[in-house]
């Protein structure tokens, strides 16, 4: 049997697919409501496939609870995120579930830590809580990082196609985790050691955000001389070997602008090129802000509450807003005392901000500029409704004539 600790949207989604292959498993959460929610037979988040998925895991038998479980296997699927101060990696979430692990948990257990950490964070923050507390790893406890690698709008099939990596200690308890997972994973799943894993998972996200931040960058640069970068880009990636990206409002989520920060924190003379695209992209929101005033100048709207951004998550057809550019964008904009813009995403359907709208024709009545800080598939299909609107397109998705872009 395997304890799953945290069921958000990693864990959840690894719990059920393990549950509904076979597997079982017991998740569990120090949040009550969500638990009770899941009791109740409800997912508590949207995602393609995981009501499907959750049903079949349900009659496989999965369980939930706030307590954890006496079993020789444990995942922790918990936050990690960053001091934003030093940029490293705060493991709090990460020890706590460990900690709570090791007071329950039989002689010989192995623990595995799905959370992304910077290399180095198990030597240096859960090998010591493991051997202060008197277990010997590699007797004891054994300890082992399988790092998820999967995209909120594509997370199942991501699960079941997706190579994994596992880093253990030795290769026997390697190859043990990895049967778990090749009870779903069709992918490869390769067996190293833990720093490798903990590297090449930070690595990842590091490699996607320094091209993001190029592509923002080259943005900035051709709306300083008056270039168009789309179309510089499309004549570029004609280059057999080059595939600039497209610029954006920002990076969100949990991974590509956070991942990133760990190796800055942890070798600041040495990731260079790392910081300062991390630097770019964090600032790309207050970008976004300052060609929204340059625009609002142009055509002389003066009240900003007859602006309008159109969404709230980090990423097109998800309902996570977890890092979301719009709300770093808000952020920087209430710092200068201003009331906050409007704002509608169909994905969300509670208040999470001021001036929030629930419904798409209601929100653009009220706006003359249309901000389009995520591309929803709703959107694009009604773009008839943005005629007549000034509409300030961060995807360069809107065809209609007099469209402002980055």
């Amino acid at each position: 049997m395997i304890n799953v600790i945290g069921l958000g949207y990693i864990g959840l989604p690894t719990a059920l697919m393990m549950a509904s292959h076979g597997v079982e498993v017991i998740g569990t959460d120090y949040n009550a409501k969500l638990v009770s929610t899941l009791n109740a037979g409800k997912t508590t988040f949207k995602e393609k496939g995981l009501d499907e998925l959750f049903k079949d895991a349900l009659d496989k038998g999965i369980k939930f609870t706030t307590e954890y479980t006496v079993t020789d296997t444990y995942i922790v699927s918990v936050p990690s995120p960053y001091d934003k101060f030093s940029k490293k990696v705060d493991p709090g979430y990460i020890l706590s579930a460990v900690g709570s692990i090791l007071e329950v948990c039989p002689k010989g257990a192995t623990i595995v830590i799905e959370s992304t950490v910077s290399p180095g964070t198990m030597d240096k923050h859960v090998r010591p809580l493991i051997t202060g507390k008197g277990f010997r790893i590699g007797e004891d406890i054994h300890l082992v990082h399988a790092p998820e690698r999967i995209i909120p709008g594509n997370m199942v099939y991501e699960l079941i196609h997706n190579n994994r990596t596992i880093g253990a200690d030795s290769r026997e308890i390697g190859e043990k985790v990895k049967e778990y997972y090749s009870s779903f994973c069709q992918g490869e799943i390769v067996v190293t050691d833990i720093k490798t894993a903990e590297m090449t998972k930070v690595v990842e996200n590091t490699f996607r955000a320094v091209n993001i931040a190029f592509a923002n960058e080259l943005c900035r640069i051709c709306r300083h001389d008056g270039m168009d970068v789309y179309e510089i880009i499309r004549i570029c990636n004609m280059h057999p070997r080059v595939n600039i990206l497209q610029p954006g409002p920002g990076v969100g989520g949990h991974c590509i602008s956070v991942d990133p920060w760990f190796l800055v924190g942890d070798y600041p003379h040495l990731a260079k090129v790392i910081d300062e695209s991390m630097k770019t992209n964090d600032s790309q929101p207050s970008f976004v802000l300052n060609r929204i005033r340059e625009i609002m100048d142009e055509n002389g709207i003066t009240d900003p509450s007859r602006v309008g951004l159109y969404g709230l998550t980090y990423k097109e057809n998800v309902d996570d807003c977890r890092e979301s550019p719009t709300l770093q964008l808000l952020e920087a904009q209430e710092k200068h005392l201003a009331e906050p813009l409007k704002v509608y995403d169909p994905f969300i359907t509670e208040d999470m901000v001021r001036n929030q709208y629930h419904d798409l024709d209601s929100f653009l009545a009220d706006v003359d500029l249309v901000v389009i800080m995520v591309k929803h598939n709703q959107i694009k299909e009604n773009m008839d409704k943005l005629s007549g609107k000034i509409v300030l397109d961060c995807h360069n998705i809107c065809s209609l004539p007099g469209v402002y872009h980055l």
